[in-house]
């Protein structure tokens, strides 16, 4: 295996230095004077990035913690809810509302597909509402972004809440009432961080599940004193408060940008060798690129060969998509080389499987594209 590694995947993604230097530093107590300030700053910092007045919750977990606290703390057993599946993540919305009892209902799209704002409407009126529906705004199994501005709009018209995973959306004021994310994505940060921001109206609506670690209401009173409720992993608190500065330094307008510009960059590579996109080719897919694998080509091996040849790290494709498309993450700590970098390398690999690409173009499209999106 080649010693120097590429992780470009979309989630875990690359860190920066200057966090894992931060997270290197020696470990300080959870409830002392060398915590605190780090700990204040970087819950002040979160709201900045989220956009958002309120206060955003901090768990110690994967995403996938903070999606379960929507649901221990907004769901009664037995209660109507509504998730949009478009993929992977959609399904895991769907799996744990089962598991707290919910009447979980469902609209259902297609792998691949994109949720549709009329749709929504229609569903929550043949169901005569719900009360949350939850959402995935990048559904990165698929690579699909959907219209979030126009399905929170609709889910408002229906009385209902919404909550969303996010990943792109951050700091998008778009009258959501929950968003949760993740520490190992566009923040720069290593896996081990949940996030959740939770509207005034979502705090009145809270259900009666049982709920303990994950409990909102424990966690927003030992924030409020800088009192952690159970003990923080103060070391990637430290690395998260340097991510954030970086991405607050940088401008959080710029650091949208250019991801898009990165998303232009793969999509117009790939398509450069001929290769054809599964996902949108839309600036709104600026999380991760998915690729169909040509004819007679398993993903599977394309995502091996690239990993033991050259230390690339790409993702294969979920469920039933495994095999047969493969996806190049570009959020969070990436430039335009890393995207040129993994485009040659599946040129090479490609080629040496088999499929019929045009050779040399990739490179050059990447860095054309990307140069253009700077100049719009």
């Amino acid at each position: 295996m080649s010693e120097k590694r590429y992780l470009l995947t979309p989630g875990p993604t690359p860190v920066p230095p200057e966090v894992l230097a931060a997270i290197s530093q020696p470990v300080v107590h959870h409830r002392g004077p060398d915590f605190k300030p780090v700990y204040e700053r970087s819950l002040a910092r979160l709201r900045e990035v989220f956009r958002t007045q309120s206060e955003v919750l901090l768990f110690a977990s994967a995403g996938t913690g903070a999606m379960e606290s929507a649901v221990a703390n907004l769901c009664s057993p037995g209660e109507r809810v509504l998730v949009v599946s478009a993929g992977h993540f959609g399904e895991r919305w769907r799996a744990i509302a089962s598991a707290y009892g919910a009447e979980v209902e469902t609209l259902e799209y297609a792998w691949g597909e994109i949720p549709n704002a009329d749709d929504l409407a229609g569903r929550l009126q043949e169901l005569a509402g719900a009360k949350a529906v939850f959402l995935t705004h990048s559904e990165t199994s698929t690579g699909v972004v959907c219209d979030l501005q126009a399905l929170a709009a609709v889910v408002n018209e229906h009385g209902g809440l919404s909550v969303v995973d996010a990943v792109s959306s951050l700091g998008a004021a778009w009258s959501l009432d929950v968003v949760v994310s993740g520490s190992q994505k566009a923040l720069m940060t290593p896996p081990g961080l949940a996030m959740v921001t939770v509207s005034e109206r979502a705090w009145a609506a809270r259900g009666d599940a049982p709920r303990f670690y994950f409990d909102w209401e424990r966690t927003r009173k030992g924030q409020a004193a800088l009192n952690a409720p159970f003990t923080p992993p103060v070391s990637l608190v430290a690395g998260l408060d340097v991510a954030l500065g970086m991405l607050l330094g940088a401008g959080l307008e710029a650091v949208f940008d250019r991801h898009v510009r990165l998303g232009r960059a793969c999509r117009e590579g790939a398509k450069a060798m001929g290769l054809e996109l599964f996902s949108p080719d839309e600036d709104r897919s600026a999380v991760v690129t998915a690729i169909q694998a040509p004819d007679g080509i398993d993903a599977t091996e394309l995502v091996s060969a690239l990993r033991d040849r050259f230390g690339i790290t790409i993702a294969n494709g979920q469920g039933a998509l495994k095999g047969k498309i493969f996806r190049i993450g570009h959020i969070g700590y990436f430039d335009v080389f890393d995207i040129t970098t993994a485009l040659a390398a599946v040129e090479l690999v490609l080629a040496d499987l088999g499929a019929e690409i045009e050779r040399g173009v990739a490179v050059t499209r990447a860095l054309e594209a990307y140069e253009e999106r700077a100049r719009v």
